[in-house]
């Protein structure tokens, strides 16, 4: 059990859970892009475990870039999706691969297909460490999913509450 801010979160997804979904990412995308050197686009601040930990699995070439979005307030999210900093590198006919730390509604997701769709890339694909399908409610296709868990409000490896509980080896589901 741990506190953040005002409130306390249980175990939930261990170290070991994680590091598997990763492996499991990383042999996928292996298997797809073979013939290609993909952009991975890491979602900030979320996803920078994850990618990091992808990009020591992931074995072919590729080449790494960051976005920022927001959508959260506190434990819920604000339903308005903000782009705080953009990608700065052409794209046009590359695959580009948008990894996320988790997936809920949707909307960073909608927003992200409506930027990338102006850059003219070849293949867009996207990959989350965490779905939410009870919560996941647009029309887009996840091409990749770690681990599919219930609509819980969740920290750590990367996830925050207010700023506080990234730094986390393990994920943590806020206490009933």
């Amino acid at each position: 059990m741990i506190h953040l801010h005002d409130k306390t979160f249980v175990p939930f997804i261990s170290s070991e859970e994680l590091n598997f979904a990763i492996k499991n990412l990383a042999k996928q995308m292996d298997d797809d892009f073979f013939d290609e050197v993909p952009v991975f686009v890491g979602v900030l601040n979320g996803a920078f475990m994850v990618l990091s930990d992808l990009m020591k699995e992931y074995r072919g070439m590729c080449e790494v870039s960051f976005v920022k979005m927001t959508s959260y307030e506190g434990t819920q999210t604000t339903n308005e999706v903000k782009q705080l900093i953009g990608l700065n590198q052409n794209l046009e006919g590359r695959t580009v691969v948008i990894v996320e730390d988790i997936i809920d509604t949707g909307n960073t997701i909608e927003e992200l297909k409506s930027i990338f769709k102006d850059q003219n890339v070849k293949h867009l694909k996207i990959a989350t460490l965490f779905l939410k399908p009870d919560a996941y409610k647009k029309d887009i296709k996840i091409d990749y999913v770690g681990i599919r868990i219930p609509n819980k409000f969740i920290v750590g490896y990367g996830l925050d509450y207010d700023g506080l509980g990234r730094n986390l080896p393990d994920v943590y589901q806020l206490a009933e």
